[in-house]
């Protein structure tokens, strides 16, 4: 009766602690699934052994208890290995690994001989080895400080170093009383361990804590990041003369590496700048924040789309450790009804008139390559009312569907003539819309987005 009640709690325990590390899928519970793999296996060996139990039960639990019992005795060799992974590091983790090699051939060795053969204790001696020799190795490193904390990741050594060494001392009792001619009580087993899961569970919980710590510490000074770079854009759009402007960012993750900026002069003339960061998240969104430091420095040359790009690249170069940079400059004077656009390396400017949507390209190489580049080609375009821009990242076009296919220019060309009377804003709506619909359903943002639309009115 002890041992049915003792591996109900085994089995019960194990698996209520695997249901709740499915249920938080991250990658720091993964010590809690072995751990609760392990109790219930535990449990499990118990209760397939009890023959009062077996008595009582239906025929095909009576029938594939045995398997279940030869499967799990030798598997507890490999599980708790398993476990113990997940908090050690260097070379005990490659002989964790070794052991936990060694341990699934002998399982499989041994479930074979039971099957096939019907002898279910042909290899229990060398899985009983094993586990010893596993046992030895842990004590000694959990024991001695030096190597506790050079081989495991351990927030508290105290507790798990007496929860083993108390299962050590048992395991070693055991051995030593049938040679000696006495028994010990078989709960005494079970007790023991009992207090090894329980201090494992313990140091298991503690990490998990720190880990949770950690990560709500970097959400925070992610949210506190994503605040500042919503602060170096503009707060909103400039008032033009004879142009209504839109203007909409959807970083990928908490930052993101798309930047645009307008620098207007006044209410006729106003440049444009949307440039793209290779790359996601805070390494590109401060490389992005040092384009709007490096803007102020050449906004003079505003009317110059070609010496701003200039600009741009020689200040940025010696900034952007080998990472690179795509930007596109829309100069606009509604007075004189003329633009001037340039680009590094960045998708065409689209513009919508008389029916078409016609791409724009006049690309110069992308920032960081080279820093004395300074051919960035311009293209002047006569402008009239009715016209329609969008100066965009490939965020807009980039992003795939279940089979595959980018949402692309032609997926954009039809949003743009099928919405050709939407004011500015109501159209970027619609593209984003669509850009989301676009994707799964299951599937995330794939990067980040920046988008300007400009109609001429």
């Amino acid at each position: 009766m002890a041992d049915i009640i003792i591996g109900s709690i085994f089995l019960f325990v194990g698996l209520a602690v695997c249901g709740i590390a499915g249920i938080r899928r991250r990658s720091a519970t993964r010590i809690f699934a072995w751990l609760g793999i392990w109790s219930a296996m535990y449990g499990t060996v118990l209760l397939s052994q009890s023959q009062p139990l077996l008595a009582v039960s239906p025929s095909w639990v009576q029938i594939s208890a045995p398997y279940a019992n030869t499967a799990s005795t030798y598997l507890l060799a490999v599980v708790g290995p398993l476990a113990f992974l997940e908090l050690s590091l260097g070379r005990l983790r490659l002989l964790l690994q070794g052991s936990v090699f060694v341990g699934m051939a002998i399982a499989v060795a041994g479930i074979a001989f039971f099957v096939f053969a019907g002898s279910k204790d042909k290899l229990v001696i060398y899985d009983s080895l094993l586990a010893a020799c596993f046992l030895v190795v842990l004590v000694a490193v959990i024991a001695v400080p030096g190597l506790s904390s050079r081989y495991l990741v351990l927030p508290n050594r105290g507790v798990l170093a007496i929860g083993t060494l108390i299962f050590a001392i048992e395991a070693v009792c055991n051995s030593l009383s049938v040679p000696l001619g006495f028994d010990t009580p078989r709960i005494l087993d079970h007790l023991g361990f009992a207090i090894l899961l329980f201090s494992f569970g313990y140091v298991a919980l503690q990490l998990t804590l720190a880990n949770e710590r950690r990560l709500l510490s970097v959400e925070n000074e992610l949210a506190i990041a994503r605040d500042i770079q919503t602060s170096i854009l503009p707060s909103g759009v400039p008032e033009l003369n004879h142009a209504r402007i839109s203007a909409a960012y959807r970083p990928m993750t908490e930052v993101g590496g798309d930047f645009y900026e307008f620098i207007p002069v006044d209410q006729n003339r106003v440049g444009f700048l949307v440039a793209d960061v290779c790359g996601h998240g805070v390494p590109a969104a401060l490389i992005a924040s040092m384009i709007k430091v490096a803007v102020q420095t050449v906004a003079g040359c505003a009317s110059d789309p070609g010496a701003m790009l200039c600009g741009l690249n020689r200040v940025l170069s010696g900034q952007l450790r080998g990472r690179l940079v795509s930007a596109a400059y829309l100069w606009l004077d509604t007075e004189n009804r003329c633009a001037l656009y340039s680009a590094a390396g960045h998708p065409p400017l689209l513009r919508w008139r008389c029916g078409k949507l016609e791409q724009i390209e006049s690309n110069g190489i992308l920032f960081g390559v080279r820093p004395e580049f300074e051919e960035y080609p311009v293209c002047t375009m006569m402008i009239a009312p009715g016209d329609r821009f969008l100066l965009y990242t490939d965020g807009v076009t980039e992003p795939q569907n279940a089979n595959g296919d980018s949402f692309g220019e032609s997926q954009l060309e039809h949003i743009v003539r099928s919405n050709q009377s939407c004011p500015a804003l109501e159209l970027s709506d619609r593209i984003l819309a669509a850009i989301r619909h676009w994707q799964p359903a299951s599937m995330s943002q794939q990067d980040d987005i920046a988008l300007i639309i400009i109609d001429l009115v």
